[in-house]
């Protein structure tokens, strides 16, 4: 829906289980359409949709896609956001690490996307602009050294080169202009700012265009701008609360190295103030059993009163180490209701969304928000409720924010 300034919000339907198409259609019908009766009755309501590999290729098949088109149509909604980066199943199973499979190395991810654009372009009207967000490359740790990394930097080029190359193509067709936003996320290849500022400027310009140059027949200039405008950042609010990054540091650092934010996923990650005893920190450990579980990765970051960080890849291995942590803080990768300020022994990021809304009154740096709190199944018991009136709750308190 749009809401002040031109601004598109909605949620990722990644949150409703299914893996086909079927099964996604199901999900809109019974969710979206009580959510946009709700909060947006009297105008059109966009849809931040979520593809897997299957349901891409089977909406592909002769006539679904029209279908789609038609359904969107006489339901008044409109799709200007995709969910690129989980490629297969992503719920009731364990995900872990393997949310990154296929990555960015191989020509499966960068054919998923393609079909995705391919089905955007269709879904997208002349003059528009969408985008679709997709892994933040690779898993760092599965890497063991730097020439390893260098060899997936090189890889991942090639791959993002041809998707800009497809974008171009469809910009300079049908006018429609189309991004990739890539998700920086704990742990993975790009995870911070200067993550992502490295790969543009040592990769992703002097490699792709070289590679744009010789396969369009573009201009260096040319090509340095279709890379800018087709590869953009999606900002996910709680991955950057995990860098420990103010959000007004990476508005302010992309602007200034031309690096654009196609969207911002709304988040918010856990987050803990950690006690100095260890009767307390008992309690704290204990109070952590409801968020453990083994369905999706949830990283710690721990920072201490010298400012110093230290990471963990999971939360398990986070609890073992916090009885002699001189951590005074965690923030934990377990994307939480935006609206809840605080549960229990623990509080959320929610303020981080909010500094970052009124950072984008001001700066306009995108028009595409789309919230993301994908873990209500394995959420608490206690923070379980109705999986549509959460979503409308969200989606309001956000538009309060605005």
């Amino acid at each position: 829906m749009k809401v002040k300034n031109n601004l598109h919000l909605s949620y990722c339907t990644n949150i409703h289980p299914g893996e086909s198409w079927e099964e996604v259609m199901n999900g809109l019908n019974v969710h979206l359409l009580k959510v946009r009766s709700e909060v947006s009755p009297q105008s059109p309501f966009g849809i931040g949709l979520r593809l897997s590999d299957l349901s891409s290729r089977e909406l592909l098949e002769q006539p679904k896609l029209e279908e789609f088109k038609s359904w969107l149509k006489q339901e008044q909604c409109y799709v200007f956001t995709m969910n690129g980066f989980p490629f297969g199943k992503f719920h009731k199973q364990r995900v872990k690490d393997g949310v990154h499979l296929p990555d960015w190395t191989t020509d499966e991810r960068t054919k998923y996307t393609q079909r995705l654009f391919q089905i955007l372009a269709e879904l997208t009207n002349e003059g528009e602009h969408a985008g679709i967000s997709t892994s933040p490359i690779s898993y760092k740790p599965w890497y063991k050294s730097e020439a390893e990394l260098n060899v997936v930097k090189e890889k991942a080029v090639h791959n993002l080169i041809t998707i800009v190359a497809q974008l171009h193509d469809i910009y300079d067709q049908k006018g429609k202009l189309l991004h990739l936003d890539i998700e920086p996320e704990p742990d993975g290849f790009l995870e911070n700012t200067q993550d992502v500022i490295n790969f543009y400027n040592e990769y992703l310009l002097p490699v792709g265009s070289r590679l744009l140059i010789k396969e369009k027949q573009l201009s260096k200039a040319v090509a340095e701008e279709a890379i800018r405008t087709h590869i953009q950042l999606c900002y996910d609010v709680c991955h950057y609360a995990l860098a420990y990054e103010e959000p007004k540091d990476v508005v302010s650092a992309m602007k200034k190295e031309g690096i654009r934010i196609g969207k911002v996923q709304i988040s918010a990650a856990l987050k803990t103030l950690i006690p100095s005893s260890q009767t307390e920190k008992s309690r704290v450990k204990e109070s952590f059993i409801p968020f453990t579980e083994s369905t999706y990765l949830h990283q710690v970051a721990a920072i201490n009163a010298n400012q110093e960080l230290k990471k963990y890849r999971d939360l398990p291995e986070a609890l073992n180490a916090l009885d002699g942590s001189d951590a005074v803080e965690w923030r934990t990768h377990f994307h939480v209701p935006v609206f809840m300020a605080a549960f229990k022994n623990h509080q959320s990021t929610n303020n981080e969304i909010v500094k970052l809304l009124n950072i984008l009154k001001e700066e306009h740096f995108t028009e595409h928000l789309e919230v993301e709190t994908y873990t209500w199944e394995v959420l608490p018991e206690e923070l379980k409720t109705d999986i549509t009136g959460s979503i409308i709750r969200e989606l309001l308190w956000v538009k309060e924010q605005l």
